[in-house]
């Protein structure tokens, strides 16, 4: 057995959790805050047999996908004149950061 563990944009939970009960597999979802962008984001715990780890990750890849987004920055001078001057920086998001871990005993009560 493994456990899966996905960390994904808020903005895609959704659509993964329903797809992945749909295809039959329990989600644990906890609620996290990434520490790039200082958004949130959110923790999906999957428990599945390692037949399974495949599917799951196919279907994470399917829903995640990476995409474009303006943020503002504060300007390099704001440290020397004391004055915040935000501009326009175009970054990726999304996508999804997946890990796999061997479980070594599963009790569900």
């Amino acid at each position: 057995m493994k456990l899966i563990i996905a960390i994904v944009q808020d903005d895609d939970t959704s659509d993964l959790i329903e797809g992945l009960t749909e295809d039959g597999f329990r989600v644990t979802k906890l609620a996290t805050t990434g520490g790039f962008l200082k958004s949130g984001n959110t923790t999906l715990m999957i428990g599945v047999e390692d037949k399974n780890v495949d599917k799951v990750i196919g279907d994470i890849e399917e829903v995640c996908k990476t995409r474009n987004q303006i943020i503002t920055t504060p300007s390099s001078v704001a440290g020397t004149t004391g004055i915040y001057m935000p501009y326009p920086v175009e970054i990726e998001v999304g996508g999804a950061t997946v890990f796999v871990v061997n479980v070594d005993k599963f009790i569900k009560v």
